[in-house]
């Protein structure tokens, strides 16, 4: 029985590099080649691409239809919502099959099945409610992967609040130690120090050259194929590396915190019988 399944969230609209999902990479879109990759996780599982319903991400949904790929569009802003009902989707059409869900971002084409597979065997070895090799981070910005029960998806949509909480789907989950187990992978050495995901227009630079070298002889190039590649050519990953982790979270965090700040100043009283 598949009971795990793939969410890809991507999306056309973009403040720092617009269109990033389809620029295309040695002639084919961005995000078929993340989706190709996809298909060599070993771990039996369903695929589903969640974009969301404006008419901008149409062309995400036609490539999905070209490339035989489940899509689901929902929300634009409230990525969580649309991956609560992108997974609901996917349990009916399966009877109430779906019980894991793997998350994975449009924006890192050179994801690496093999980690994700990984991930995925120590979620179901420790029976966690959440597993990621991203807190802390060892592995290249750009190879992160979170895997989560339904149910704790389930809980995350009722509850979450924070604006950083339906943008980034998993900071609930992540932010509440007490009821959900959690685990996280960890790799030898640690290569947190590279960026390998697409947020800029240098980042896109720095994967096409990656691409351009490894894809043409080996179009299933992996994780020890691009260190081997960097450490030849070291001058691939100062390409990039002056740009920050994470800022689309950091920006996440500062709407929280505007939203905290407008809060009436007799927060104190909530919850009394006065």
């Amino acid at each position: 029985m598949i009971d795990i399944l793939i969410i890809l969230q991507a999306r056309v609209s973009s403040s720092r590099l617009p269109g990033k999902v389809l620029k295309k990479i040695l002639g084919k879109p961005m995000l078929e080649h993340q989706i190709q990759r996809l298909v060599q996780v070993q771990t039996p599982h369903q695929l589903v691409v969640a974009t969301s319903n404006e008419k901008d991400d149409e062309a995400i949904a036609l490539l999905c239809k070209q490339l035989n790929v489940a899509c689901y569009r929902g929300s634009l802003n409230d990525v969580l919502a649309r991956y609560y009902f992108a997974a609901m989707d996917a349990n009916t059409k399966t009877q109430g099959k779906i019980k894991h869900i793997v998350r994975v971002t449009g924006d890192c084409p050179l994801i690496d099945a093999n980690i994700i597979d990984n991930v995925i065997s120590l979620y179901l070895k420790e029976q966690v409610d959440y597993c990621s090799n991203c807190t802390p981070a060892t592995l290249p910005d750009g190879l992160d992967v979170e895997v989560f029960s339904l149910s704790a998806l389930e809980i995350a949509h009722h509850n979450a609040r924070k604006p950083s909480e339906r943008e980034h789907v998993t900071p609930y989950i992540r932010n509440n130690v007490h009821l959900f187990t959690q685990a996280n992978y960890i790799h030898q050495p640690d290569l947190s120090h590279y960026r390998w995901t697409v947020d800029e227009p240098k980042d896109f630079s720095f994967v096409t050259k990656i691409y351009q070298a490894l894809y043409p002889s080996n179009s299933n190039f992996t994780l020890t194929d691009i260190l081997d590649l960097i450490t030849k050519q070291p001058e691939l990953s100062e390409i990039n590396q002056h740009i920050m982790r994470n800022e689309g979270f950091k920006k996440s965090e500062l709407a929280d915190q505007k939203i905290d700040n407008q809060a009436p100043h007799n927060q104190s009283h909530v919850g009394k019988t006065l």
